[in-house]
């Protein structure tokens, strides 16, 4: 069994791992994203974008790289605990921090195959687009699951906190 810790790699051992599985024959697929609070959207995100290949790497932004991105309150959860949590998903072969503001500079070392991002990112807009086409990958966008975001749920457990904490949930 490989434990979650060990899928958490380094830039540079990623590079590797990404090489090795081309050379093998097989398709890497790349996304990336905070994965504050994981959510069924996240899981349903990261296996529909191990459907477009045969191997996933994740990468995920640092706590700083967070700050930046979504203030000072965030992130929830620190950086390593994320990572594990993300690696120990079953359709995540490997998990690569990175502190910058975007993901380009892990796109351009890594150079998948495919580039995921969720439905909620226009074409456009997509971070590696361009660099992933130019050496003959894709883009895809992946569907949301409507109504589920980190930050709502963020918003919410505020909320209830202020509130005492009292409101039920409903699981779904």
């Amino acid at each position: 069994m490989i434990r979650a810790r060990d899928k958490i790699l380094s830039r540079r051992r990623a590079s590797e791992q990404t090489r090795r599985a081309r050379r093998r024959g097989e398709r890497v697929v790349f996304t990336n994203g905070c994965f504050d609070l994981l959510h069924v959207g996240h899981v349903r995100g990261l296996e529909a974008a191990r459907g477009h290949g045969d191997r996933l790497v994740v990468a995920l932004n640092s706590d700083s790289s967070v700050r930046r991105l979504k203030g000072a309150g965030r992130p929830v959860v620190p950086e390593r605990q994320r990572a594990e949590v993300v690696a120990a998903l079953e359709c995540v072969d490997w998990v690569v921090l990175f502190a910058e503001d975007t993901p380009l500079e892990t796109i351009e070392t890594l150079r998948p195959d495919v580039l995921a991002k969720g439905g909620d990112w226009k074409l456009d807009e997509i971070v590696g687009r361009t660099e992933v086409e130019s050496w003959g990958g894709r883009v895809v966008r992946l569907r949301q699951v409507p109504g589920i975001r980190t930050s709502a749920i963020v918003d919410r457990i505020g909320r209830d906190a202020k509130r005492g904490g009292r409101r039920a949930r409903r699981t779904s």
